[in-house]
């Protein structure tokens, strides 16, 4: 029956993946609690083992053999000690067996119930961890439905649900059952019905992860992504630099002939990527951020959170992006509250 017994829980781990040890401790919480449900004048002293290497499970009521007793639940005498063990001497340790055969049905449920609890809890824990190890990454999933109603999309990640809420879908995006598409894990929630995983198609982790992923640079340390500003199947501004003089940031990002960057555009159904060169010096770096637009000059305001543009004439509509647009994300990305300005009112 034991070895029956190990074995079950070895089989738990197998199929499961929860360990054996935590296992263990639950069913010797279990087993615990039983054994002080059919013996509630002994709770004090009731003792449970359990040894995976001899595959024994041991119940029993342990007692300390004194001359003279001041807690009968916890204490022998001498005399009482030597029904056990006959050479037993003040100091000693007496385990008196118990037989589970004697347990109560009670009781015996009250075990099932903490080893099944036990079970679940262990499964909970180890989807929270598996969940939490991609924390901050990008995973893909499988759309199984729609929510017509409410615009949820329920994706399988994994040999798990996850909900893709409509507000962190991107609006031009269509979903089909059966497609693949790849997510950020935005956090991991607990709640009474387990671990959550907050996944979005908007949020700026993606494109950050994008990049990580297709270049090399990036991964390594070379270059490094400063900011992102996003607006979701619309238009990101991404600021980079390199802790490599001989490496220049907006070449690795975009790679030969574009391929790393147009790889990452597709991934985002065609969205437009504007890489720009991040710099310490406000003007240098806002300018930049303007990008496809050519800029006369900066002029950093009192205030030190706003700034004057000087574009061209022809570079004003540019500059200013369609509804505002690439100002608004240029903003967004440096930080700062941008006034443009033509060169003819300047």
């Amino acid at each position: 029956m034991n070895a029956e017994f190990f074995a079950a829980i070895a089989d738990i781990e197998k199929e499961k993946g929860i360990p054996q040890s935590y296992m263990f401790g639950k069913i010797e919480q279990a087993l615990l609690a039983a054994l002080k449900k059919d013996f509630p004048a002994n709770a004090e002293c009731a003792q449970v083992v359990l040894d995976p290497v001899e595959k024994t499970v041991n119940m029993f009521l342990q007692r300390t053999v004194v001359e003279e007793v001041d807690n009968p639940k916890t204490q022998y005498t001498v005399e009482q000690a030597r029904e056990f063990s006959p050479d037993a001497v003040p100091g000693d340790v007496i385990n008196e067996p118990v037989d589970t055969r004697k347990f109560g049905r009670i009781a015996a449920q009250a075990a099932k119930h903490v080893i099944r609890q036990g079970i679940r809890e262990g499964e909970r824990q180890q989807l929270l961890e598996e969940y939490q190890s991609r924390q901050h990454d990008i995973v893909t999933a499988i759309v199984l439905r729609t929510d017509e109603r409410k615009g949820g999309v329920t994706l399988e990640i994994g040999k798990h649900e996850a909900l893709l809420p409509k507000s962190e879908q991107v609006p031009t995006e269509r979903y089909r059952d059966g497609e693949k598409i790849k997510v950020f894990v935005v956090d991991v929630v607990s709640s009474e019905k387990g671990p959550r995983l907050m996944i979005s198609r908007t949020h700026p982790g993606l494109v950050k992860r994008l990049f990580e992923m297709q270049v090399p640079e990036i991964y390594d340390g070379t270059v490094e992504i400063n900011a992102i500003a996003r607006e979701a199947g619309s238009r990101t501004k991404i600021a980079v630099s390199s802790k490599d003089e001989n490496v220049d940031a907006q070449g690795a990002c975009i790679g030969p002939k574009g391929v790393r960057v147009t790889d990452i555009v597709d991934e985002l159904g065609g969205e437009k990527i504007d890489i720009v060169r991040y710099s310490d010096d406000p003007t240098e770096y806002i300018a930049s951020a303007l990008a496809p637009s050519e800029v006369v000059s900066v002029i950093m305001l009192d205030d030190g959170k706003s700034c004057r543009v000087v574009v061209p004439d022809n570079q004003l509509s540019l500059a200013i992006g369609k509804e505002g647009q690439n100002v608004r994300l240029a903003a967004r990305l440096t930080g700062y509250k941008i006034d443009i300005k033509p060169e003819s009112q300047s």
